[in-house]
């Protein structure tokens, strides 16, 4: 037993103590509670804080001594199977009402809706977020090779549905950058335009020609079939409470991966605002591909159709600014995007930009809603990679964005609801010709930020699309495709900035700016959907080596106290004689055992390979230099032995000379063992002048079957060379673990496991202190 009275001291004391000490004025005040006392400083000075100290007395515990002395198990009855299923099965009306409240998360905020407070900012925001999802839906339908108007029925359809099943009330969903370009890409390999020429005669010369709406139907087609996939496989596992995987998708990891698509949508823009007629690309390399065809015909540039883009982008970008630098004063952002269509619309077909300058527009744009149809099933296989793919990709830029602002305003969003709810948007509405579509960071930030306080600012917004597809959204055909493009690349100019974090990243941490470069290289070269697998691996393989590479250190106590830390690190931390304490911040398991186990040996100094070696070759040393005494002995001894007999016989007393001269050698024969086995021991000595070393299994979150038989087998080395290996900090669960794995026996048992370090270095120390037998 020990005692020692310290302070409570928190790490940030302990490190600012190194530099101003206390200066020990402190008149202490004391009370007891059983074996526990709690000393109170109370100071003279009333700008000083009381500083608490507690006084502990109590044995050295090991874990057999908690098992049997301090814890006792609570007896449970094992449940069995016809308890468990009722259990499950039970129906109460609490707990339908709980089911029915989960699934339909509208019915917990819609009933107790504040009119008063809300009803205002919410349609501001809608109508200010719909007014902005219009351009936007028209131009990500172009990411996505469909024709525009598909880009507003899933502005509509997604939106409502999220209004009843989503848990955030701030995320604006509908169609986005990043997901409609993987959808372009699929649509484009699935149906190259290839695919679809055909010969047309022009008086005796056959050329061929373009089949333009036969191209879009089957691109069409592919997306609504992708889109069901999506939503099947966001449902599937919405239900089977997957939301979890969004964790692999790190920061960095989906922050380089999104940079990197801003890129492939820049590239794919550049001939909508140059007016260059090339061919899409889609695969490893395809952006290459894509500005290699661009700078190719750079010399076909439309310079009307350029003028009206760069007037479109330098408007916009300024407006962007505007609403940045003055969002605190404009009670609504400017609608730059709604103002650009409306105005180059007008201008398009005042002048008829398309037949007098052949500047390319949006063109067809029919009124009402089309009438639901099933998807075309037949496809699918073909598609299962990258449904995959967008189903993660558009799940976690959703779950991201609504974590932000429900920590922002207070309240919770829940993982598998949101990935249930984005499965019924995108599994219903493929059956209403709309394409996959996920949570938009900028309209979100509109949502916001314009006063939206639930998502009925984005029902508000689903109503302005559909006002626009049934009443005038004719009025959009004259609207020029370079427009929408600008829209597209001005919207790319916050997904940029995120270049930014690379000087950032390298200050911060080294391996995290190696998972954003390898997600952007590996997302530019190779595409998006194989470029976020060669990330989502390197992501996992950075955890394999940072368990693999963990920080290994010695510790030392702090002077009169209970605390250890690093020797190496804090100058106050000094070694206990004879003992090492090894620490490494990360749990045990088969890819890291052998460096463990490697570790553990080269900073406690203590090899018990090399030492076993040593011993071996002083015993070889020893045995020589015996064999040599031997043989110097045995060639003076007959000469003796001669001279004896020869004395005996002429005295007459040979038998008994010779007897004892027997007698003499055989008992030189035992003293000279003896004696061997005093030098040998006096010769080598202890073999090390440790004699305990303490793992400190407080990192330690779990160990398999072979890092438990890495340890014990270490133990059994170290045992064998007279070095006992105890363990200290280890967590319940942890020594339930190791029971099951049977790691107690042999050299490591319960006794030699300890609740704390202290309680472990106490026993080593007073083990030590006992006199032994031979004593």
């Amino acid at each position: 037993m020990q005692v020692i009275p310290r302070p409570l001291t928190s790490l940030e004391a302990v490190e600012k103590s190194r530099e101003s000490p206390d200066s020990g004025s402190d008149l202490p005040f004391t009370w007891h509670v059983g074996a526990l006392s709690v000393m109170e400083h109370v100071t003279q000075d009333p700008d000083v804080s009381a500083t608490l100290v507690y006084h502990v007395e109590r044995p050295v515990y090991s874990e057999a001594d908690i098992e049997d002395r301090l814890l006792h198990r609570k007896e449970r009855t094992p449940k069995t199977v016809k308890q468990r299923l009722t259990e499950q099965l039970h129906c109460s009306s609490e707990r339908v009402r709980s089911i029915v409240f989960s699934f339909l998360p509208i019915l917990t905020w819609l009933p107790s809706y504040p009119v008063r407070e809300y009803l205002f900012g919410d349609l501001v925001s809608g109508l200010s977020t719909g007014v902005m999802q219009l351009p936007q839906g028209l131009a990500y339908a172009m990411l996505a090779a469909v024709p525009p108007v598909y880009g507003l029925y899933s502005s509509f359809y997604p939106v409502l549905l999220y209004t009843f099943f989503g848990t955030s009330r701030h995320i604006s969903i509908g169609t986005f950058a990043v997901i409609s370009l993987m959808i372009g890409g699929v649509s484009v390999r699935e149906a190259p335009d290839e695919m679809f020429y055909t010969q047309a005669l022009n008086g005796t010369n056959v050329s061929m020609v373009l089949d333009v709406e036969a191209r879009d139907a089957r691109r069409v087609q592919l997306a609504v079939a992708l889109t069901c996939l999506v939503g099947i496989i966001q449902l599937f596992l919405g239900l089977l409470r997957f939301g979890f995987v969004a964790i692999y998708l790190t920061e960095p990891l989906v922050r380089g991966f999104t940079t990197a698509a801003a890129v492939h949508v820049f590239i794919s823009q550049l001939k909508y605002l140059l007016g260059i007629k090339t061919t899409r690309f889609s695969g490893p390399l395809s952006a290459i591909y894509s500005l290699i065809a661009v700078l190719k015909d750079i010399t076909s540039t439309n310079v009307t159709t350029l003028i009206v883009g760069l007037v479109c982008i330098v408007f916009l970008y300024g407006v962007k600014d505007l609403n940045d630098r003055f969002k605190k004063k404009l009670p609504v952002p400017i609608p730059g995007e709604i103002i650009v269509v409306i105005v180059s619309t007008g201008i398009s077909y005042g002048i008829q930009l398309s037949e007098n300058y052949n500047v390319d527009v949006v063109g067809n744009i029919p009124t009402g809603l089309l009438p639901p149809s099933v998807p075309d099933f037949s496809v699918l296989p073909n598609l299962i990679t990258d449904s995959i793919a967008i189903a993660i990709v558009g799940f976690s830029m959703g779950i991201s964005l609504a974590k932000i602002f429900a920590l922002k305003h207070g309240y919770s969003v829940d993982g598998n609801q949101e990935l249930i709810a984005l499965g019924i948007c995108n599994l219903t509405s493929s059956f209403f010709h709309t394409f996959v579509v996920t949570c938009s960071m900028s309209r979100s930030l509109v949502q916001e930020s314009t006063g939206g306080k639930t998502q009925i600012a984005g029902l508000l917004a689903s109503l302005v699309v559909l006002l626009v597809v049934v009443a005038i959204g004719f009025v959009f055909q004259p609207l020029p495709q370079t427009v929408l493009a600008a829209i597209i690349m001005v919207n790319l100019v916050g997904m940029f900035k995120q270049l930014r974090d690379i000087p950032a990243l390298w200050r911060t941490s080294k391996i995290e700016l190696a998972i954003w470069v390898v997600a952007f290289i590996a997302s530019v070269l190779l595409g998006l959907d194989y470029g976020l697998l060669v990330a989502i691996g390197f992501a996992i393989i950075t955890v394999i080596y940072r368990t693999q590479s963990p920080k290994s250190i010695i510790l030392g106590q702090i002077p009169d106290t209970g605390m250890y830390y690093d020797i190496e690190e804090y100058e106050e931390a000094t070694e206990c004689t004879g003992i090492k304490i090894f620490h490494t911040n990360t749990s045990i398991y088969f890819a890291n055992s052998d460096l463990y186990v490697s570790a553990l040996k080269e900073k406690t100094g203590v090899d018990p390979t090399v030492l076993l070696a040593a011993q071996k070759s002083r015993r070889k040393k020893e045995k020589k230099q015996r064999e040599k005494e031997k043989e110097t002995q045995e060639q003076s001894t007959p000469q003796k032995v001669k001279a004896v007999v020869k004395l005996d016989m002429d005295m007459g007393v040979t038998h008994e000379v010779v007897g004892m001269e027997e007698e003499q050698q055989k008992n030189g024969h035992v003293v000279e063992a003896e004696s061997d086995s005093e030098e040998t021991q006096t010769f080598l000595g202890p073999l090390s002048s440790i004699h305990s070393i303490i793992l400190d299994f407080t990192p330690v979150n779990f160990i398999d079957c072979v890092g438990a038989k890495a340890v014990k087998s270490v133990a059994k080395e170290y045992a064998e060379v007279d070095v006992q290996i105890f363990i200290a900090g280890c967590s319940r669960s942890l020594m339930e673990t190791l029971r099951t794995l049977n790691f107690f026996g042999g050299a490591v048992t319960p006794e030699r496991v300890f609740p704390s370090v202290h309680d472990a270095v106490l026993h080593c120390q007073h083990r030590v202190a006992l006199p032994t037998p031979a004593q």
